[in-house]
């Protein structure tokens, strides 16, 4: 019985693993797929799948092509720029807040996940990165509670994902700067505004090879 309690539905199951996809680049920008093909790769049926790829096109996660095709969307430099400008604004205040729940155990589960983003960046292995970087911020975010800030950011890495991923191929993880180290010693330090100054800097990094790529 508690397992059928918690069992996930599959329509969120369906929105998971495609948000997935999205996210750490198993479907590239302007490539369209077929309905009937994500259905094939994530099993849950159509009807989750459907629902899940609605909640997607209307994150602006994916794009309607016609003849049942959806597809990443690829952005314009001027486009990136302006999710740029919104990840500036969101994600360090969201950084700011999580110190005021923030216990230890939290600090040691981001910084195992730092120590999984370098090992990627060591060995070369893009989808490792994308997953552990990720998983970095999104669980910073997440202890902020602040729940209309965090559904923002996350649209906002469901955009700005994929140039990411673009980019990344284009040069691997060699020399992959980020500033997770100085936010962690934030961390234990409790100084809100310095956790907010370090993953400022971390998008900035971020975004700057990005326009460079898209360039």
């Amino acid at each position: 019985m508690a397992r059928a309690q918690t069992k996930m539905p599959d329509h969120e199951r369906a929105y998971r693993a495609l948000r997935e996809m999205v996210l750490y680049g198993e479907l590239a920008p302007g490539q369209p797929v077929t309905i009937q093909g994500l259905v094939e790769m994530v099993d849950p049926g159509m009807t989750p799948v459907r629902e899940a790829i609605r909640r997607l096109i209307s994150q602006g996660a994916l794009v309607f092509k016609g003849n049942r095709r959806v597809a990443v969307p690829e952005l314009t430099l001027t486009q990136f720029g302006e999710l740029a400008y919104a990840r500036r604004a969101v994600e360090p205040e969201l950084a700011r807040r999580a110190i005021e729940n923030m216990e230890e155990n939290h600090i040691e589960m981001l910084a195992a996940e730092d120590a999984a983003v370098d090992m990627a960046i060591e060995k070369g292995d893009v989808r490792a990165y994308l997953e552990h970087n990720h998983r970095f911020h999104e669980t910073l975010y997440a202890l902020s509670g602040a729940q209309v800030l965090i559904a923002i950011s996350e649209m906002l890495w469901l955009r700005s994902g994929p140039p990411l991923r673009v980019m990344l191929g284009r040069h691997g993880t060699a020399n992959l700067p980020d500033m997770h180290r100085e936010a962690l010693a934030a961390m234990r330090a409790r100084d809100p505004q310095a956790v907010a100054a370090a993953i400022l800097g971390d998008i900035d990094q971020g975004i700057a090879q990005v326009i460079r790529s898209l360039s």
